[in-house]
């Protein structure tokens, strides 16, 4: 009798992490087709999930944030509609001064806003990240436009 109601249990968890599974790729699916068909050129850094999912803090929101899934479907999907893709170093993305350029060294992932003490310009952590990594991919200074979603 308990044996099976365990086994129902276990049938009906695993159907519930399949419904939720499905949502999400769903949702991955629909985030990724609408970037492709709406920007010519799309830049994402080159993060080392497996690496960053060795910070017991953060393991599970990356796991969950399906950050491998997402940049397999951004690339077949470019492939598929003739956009670009460009993949940069994550080396010092959030470090750097989007405006004057200025390393101001590591800083600890709770500190999300920050000062340049070189040029004073105030920095939203991911937002300043997010410009590097356009001035990385578009080092020619062709026009750059800064999504936030």
């Amino acid at each position: 009798e308990s044996f099976s109601n365990w086994q129902r249990a276990r049938k009906l968890k695993a159907s519930y992490q399949k419904k939720v599974a499905n949502k999400h790729k769903d949702y991955l699916h629909k985030l990724t087709t609408h970037l492709v068909r709406q920007y010519d050129v799309i830049a994402i850094e080159d993060l080392k999930v497996k690496n960053l999912q060795k910070n017991h803090c953060l393991a599970k929101a990356i796991a969950n944030a399906s950050w491998s899934m997402f940049r397999q479907m951004l690339e077949y999907k470019c492939e598929r509609y003739g956009k670009e893709l460009i993949v940069v170093n994550p080396k010092n993305t959030s470090r750097i001064c989007s405006k004057c350029g200025f390393n101001s060294g590591a800083k600890p992932l709770e500190i999300r806003e920050w000062t340049c003490s070189n040029c004073q310009v105030h920095h939203d952590r991911d937002i300043n990240a997010a410009v590097n990594i356009l001035h990385q991919a578009m080092p020619n200074g062709q026009e750059l436009a800064v999504v936030n979603s």
